[in-house]
């Protein structure tokens, strides 16, 4: 009995179970060899670790590649999501407009619960949505839109700190407008994501998560 419900376990958790009724075996041994043959012949997925807490989930944002991936705990990516960093590149001097590098965490979330494009000013939550026609009227405005992960420094004199540091700057992961032209620097130093994506990350994301700013990615 203990040998079957640690099977079905196994089975349960690689996905396998619906496979059970196909495989109409009721040896306990033949049913391991079947579960450890369907494991073996599943793709190899890549994994890249948390290096800053080991075992935790993690967001990496390439400036490189313009992206942003999340990873769960085993360093497995979970999503993968095309973004804009700043336009004046790389940087942590405040007033500077450029998104800090290095180790940051999600030190609050804004936004729970607004809808797609609503307008966030000030970190408060407005009654206005953003449009096409708005930002027509106002195409110099930097908007943020729907939620925000409002990063915090972990580096000493590095992005935390003095002139330099990530919260005070109010460096954000938040969504933006459609005008966005994604994949490439358009920021006033924040991460910009498409609203149906930074909507998903902020519902994946606990507050504490581990954020690597990486220009080389």
């Amino acid at each position: 009995m203990w040998r079957s419900l640690v099977m079905v376990g196994m089975l349960s958790s690689t996905g396998l179970l619906p496979m059970l009724a196909r495989a109409e075996t009721s040896d306990s041994s033949e049913l391991a060899g079947f579960v450890l043959q369907q494991q073996q012949d599943a793709p190899l997925q890549a994994t890249r670790a948390n290096g800053r807490h080991y075992g935790q989930p993690w967001i990496l944002v390439g400036i490189r590649s313009q992206s942003l991936s999340l990873f769960d705990g085993w360093g497995r990516l979970q999503q993968h999501y095309t973004v804009s960093t700043a336009k004046r590149g790389v940087g942590e001097l405040v007033n500077s407009y450029q998104t800090p590098r290095g180790w940051h965490h999600v030190c609050d979330k804004l936004g729970d619960g607004a809808e797609e494009n609503t307008i966030i000013f000030r970190r408060k939550v407005t009654p206005w949505k953003y449009t096409a026609e708005l930002h027509q009227q106002y195409p110099n405005k930097d908007w943020i839109l729907t939620r925000i992960l409002w990063l915090c420094g972990d580096e000493p004199g590095k992005n935390q700190g003095g002139d330099v540091d990530s919260y005070d700057r109010a460096i954000y992961i938040h969504g933006a407008g459609e005008h966005v032209a994604w994949g490439t620097p358009t920021s006033l130093g924040c991460v910009r994501m498409k609203n149906p994506d930074i909507i998903q990350l902020f519902e994946q994301t606990p507050t504490g998560t581990d954020v690597l700013i990486d220009e080389n990615s």
